[in-house]
């Protein structure tokens, strides 16, 4: 039942890509044509002839066989995939599925629910968007910079480490919903406290699988972001008007603030610092500096990244004023990532950073941070027509030409050349050329777009928190030497 679902799945993505100008996939009886009949194809591709029949009945071909086809018969691999998704999609559920995928340009995908049921009081609507990471999905999906957004995982195994309290990056989840591939894989990891259904069940989030997420990817990347709605109702009822309504309703994350539904609810100490093999955290060091970090929707890891240098951390609300954050007598004040669009959030955070500013105390940012630093030192941001999300984003620092694989999770970037004069950009993307750094040459503050603290992702990076620490040294309003 579950193969001949996953196989209605791909006819319905590819059916009718033609009728766009775009190449339809090689008829499957040309291919087992190719192969030297269904015996001969069987034999190739290790598989029983009842299987090559099921191919012929599907007209469809698991991707698992394609390196091999077209090693034998020198097709490409256009000729065994579609283009493009189809917006003819049923708007019938076909047999096998429970869940449905709704794309703001009218394309339905059909697949199978996990998590969390939904229901028409309990929307997972957002901006859909795709993760490259191989690793780290449940620091990925309790990131709060995904606030407000459908993940894609390009990965197609996810679930196999299970999930744990220690790999959260936040307190929950703030995705909207997840899109998978492949069924959910059974934990298989000593670490593993409960599955990742159970999990997403207890947090309230829906999932999606069955789904072309190559096909879904190349959607996103070549025609940018939209909107999206992942159904998944317990009474296996489809409002289809409703659910299409709704989809088209929703206003996108441009000019919206989330900061303020994701941040802390008010001020508090963090203690902890980061996680090491056996004796899960490190020795603490002499609390040298005495640091605020405004919380935009930071992720934990960062935190932990700052203790580990030897910051004394207060965390405090993004909404916290000027005179608030002044009362703790800081020596460096660091700004976290966060979600949605930094213009929106800089209208209430600018006047408080330009404050700090002009008061001279050492300022770090990550993500929105530096977005929100940017606006503070009077640059603009704008929306990426692709987002960058995944734990192997190539950036180069200008100053060393040293190249760094960084995490980022990002729809948004600072435009360098709404710069002012006494401020200069210091990383790009070298997928891209769009900028991942600044620093200001009259104020002692820098920021990057990327995420140093990775978890998930590598951690080339991790050496800017004690560049943040040396700012402190030498630009401390408290003179802490």
């Amino acid at each position: 039942m579950l193969w001949e679902f996953f196989s209605q799945c791909f006819i319905y993505t590819i059916r009718h890509s033609s009728s766009k100008g775009h190449k339809d996939m090689m008829d499957i009886d040309t291919i087992i044509s190719r192969l030297g009949g269904i015996e001969n194809a069987a034999r190739i591709t290790k598989v029983s002839t009842e299987a090559i029949r099921k191919w012929k009945q599907a007209r469809a071909i698991p991707s698992k066989h394609w390196t091999t086809i077209i090693q034998e018969t020198g097709l490409t691999l256009s000729d065994l995939q579609p283009n493009e998704l189809s917006d003819s999609t049923p708007h019938t559920c076909p047999t096998g599925a429970n869940a449905v995928l709704l794309l703001e340009d009218g394309t339905f995908l059909w697949g199978i629910g996990f998590g969390a049921f939904s229901s028409k009081d309990n929307l997972s609507i957002g901006e859909i968007c795709f993760s490259t990471s191989m690793t780290g999905y449940q620091e990925t999906l309790t990131d709060p910079s995904f606030a407000g957004q459908l993940i894609t995982f390009t990965f197609p195994h996810i679930g196999n480490v299970g999930t744990n309290i220690d790999d959260n990056e936040a307190n929950k989840i703030v995705a909207k919903g997840l899109i998978v591939k492949q069924p959910i894989t059974e934990p298989a990891n000593w670490r593993s406290t409960s599955s990742l259904q159970e999990w997403l069940k207890q947090h309230h989030v829906s999932g999606i699988c069955g789904i072309d997420t190559r096909t879904l990817t190349l959607r996103i990347r070549d025609q940018g972001p939209q909107n999206a709605l992942l159904y998944f109702p317990e009474d296996g009822i489809f409002d289809i008007p409703f659910l299409q309504e709704q989809v088209k309703a929703w206003p996108g994350l441009q000019g919206m603030d989330l900061a303020k539904e994701v941040t802390c609810a008010t001020s508090h100490q963090w203690k902890n610092g980061v996680w090491h093999w056996g004796d899960e955290t490190s020795p603490k060091p002499s609390k040298t500096y005495n640091v605020v970090a405004i919380d935009y929707g930071a992720k934990h890891n960062i935190f932990r990244n700052l203790v580990e240098v030897g910051c004394n951390l207060t965390v405090v609300p993004a909404t916290a004023s000027a005179e608030e954050i002044l009362s703790h007598n800081p020596d460096g004040v660091f700004l976290s990532n966060g979600p949605a669009d930094p213009a929106a959030t800089a209208h209430y955070t600018v006047p408080v950073l330009k404050t700090l500013l002009e008061k001279r105390i050492p300022i770090f940012g990550i993500c929105l941070g530096h977005q929100l630093l940017a606006h503070a030192l009077g640059g603009k941001t704008y929306k990426l027509d692709q987002g960058h999300r995944g734990a192997n984003q190539p950036v180069k620092d200008l100053k060393t030409g040293r190249v760094e694989i960084t995490s980022q999770n990002h729809g948004f970037a600072v435009d360098p050349k709404s710069l002012p004069s006494d401020a200069h950009p210091t990383h790009i993307n070298l997928f891209d050329g769009s900028n991942e750094g600044i620093a200001s040459d009259k104020y002692p503050a820098f920021s990057v777009q990327y995420h140093p603290e990775a978890s998930p992702g590598p951690t080339d990076s991790h050496y800017l928190f004690q560049r943040f620490a040396e700012l402190m040294d030498q630009h401390s309003p408290n003179k802490k030497q």
